[in-house]
């Protein structure tokens, strides 16, 4: 279970990735941020941000066409 959800449902890149970074900067470290976007980018925005920012991509699935990463606070 998440400790936040984020929906950038509607956003086009890079906006769900901007607004993934800004609300993990405000979560505790070890916290787990479910974010959902429907933009196709986000599949390879989200886990290159992963990569840079430190943080891990712990699971991914979809709810028709939502997209839905589960990022874990480095």
């Amino acid at each position: 279970m998440a400790d936040q959800v984020l929906d950038a449902t509607g956003l086009k890149c890079p906006m769900p990735v901007l607004r993934a970074r800004r609300t993990l900067k405000a979560m505790p470290s070890g916290s787990l941020l479910e974010l959902r976007a429907d933009d196709p980018a986000s599949a390879k925005d989200v886990p290159a941000f992963c990569e840079m920012s430190g943080d891990t991509l712990e699971d991914t699935g979809h709810d028709g066409d939502t997209l839905i990463f589960y990022i874990r606070k480095a």
